[in-house]
């Protein structure tokens, strides 16, 4: 069904030990909702400097970007490296889907800026709305203009890279998506996700004091009553990965 095909997921976060017990890492998380029968599925751990050798990257058929405990706007070793790499993979017109700080990250890669979200944290289930020329994009797909997705994050895509287009935003966020070309596309919220990561992370925050007890009940409270567009999320990344759009 998958044809052969070979993806890199690119590690760009440490996996905690809940995800690693109950997902098999972020990793896992991923090959979970993209991996179709026949593929292969590596993973790179940037954040830690592993990164394909220049010899391996034309094997590859696309690459996903995760999220990051990292600023995209950072200057780290291994944030400039990925940057590099990620111009590589665009001059090779390779498939790249960019994920919350992989959204971010990407976006810059391309001259695009990145920053504080202005609106502050985006935790929880957020329904974000699609362009029509996304609409149009996703038409074979026939999923909603309006979807719900998960979202953790306190930093944002400020100002696009040149030819790139917003296809998706929210009402605390514009760029919720982006497409650059055909062969990029960066997501801000987490469609690999399940409500039970976003509750771990949730206390993880807490735990660090980056939100306030108060704010982390409100947030688990409204978490037993929406679900977000898993199937939807499905369908569209995987299709827009595999060149199906």
């Amino acid at each position: 069904m998958g044809g052969g095909k070979r993806f890199a997921v690119l590690l760009c976060a440490e996996d905690s030990d809940y995800v690693k017990k109950r997902h098999g890492g972020y990793y896992g998380v991923f090959v979970e909702m993209l991996a179709e029968e026949g593929e292969t599925w590596d993973v790179f751990k940037v954040a830690n400097g592993e990164f394909p050798d220049d010899n391996e990257i034309d094997g590859f058929d696309g690459f996903v970007i995760t999220g990051s405990c990292n600023d995209a706007h950072g200057d780290d070793v291994w944030i400039c490296k990925l940057i590099a790499l990620l111009n590589k993979l665009d001059s090779l017109n390779k498939k790249v889907l960019g994920i919350c700080f992989g959204h971010q990250i990407l976006s810059r890669a391309l001259g695009g800026k990145t920053g504080r979200a202005i609106s502050g944290w985006d935790i929880g289930v957020t329904a974000i709305h699609l362009s029509s020329s996304s609409s149009k994009l996703f038409s074979s797909l026939k999923i909603p203009t309006t979807l719900s997705v998960i979202e953790c994050h306190r930093d944002e895509v400020r100002e696009l890279p040149p030819k790139a287009e917003v296809i998706a935003w929210s009402e605390k966020t514009g760029v919720e998506m982006f497409r650059y070309g055909d062969h990029m596309l960066g997501i801000q919220g987490h469609p690999e996700y399940t409500k039970d990561i976003l509750l771990h992370l949730i206390d993880r925050l807490l735990q660090r004091s980056f939100i306030e007890e108060s704010y982390a009940n409100v947030l688990k409270a409204k978490l037993v009553k929406v679900e977000p567009d898993k199937e939807a999320w499905k369908k569209l990344c995987t299709s827009f990965l595999k060149g199906r759009l």
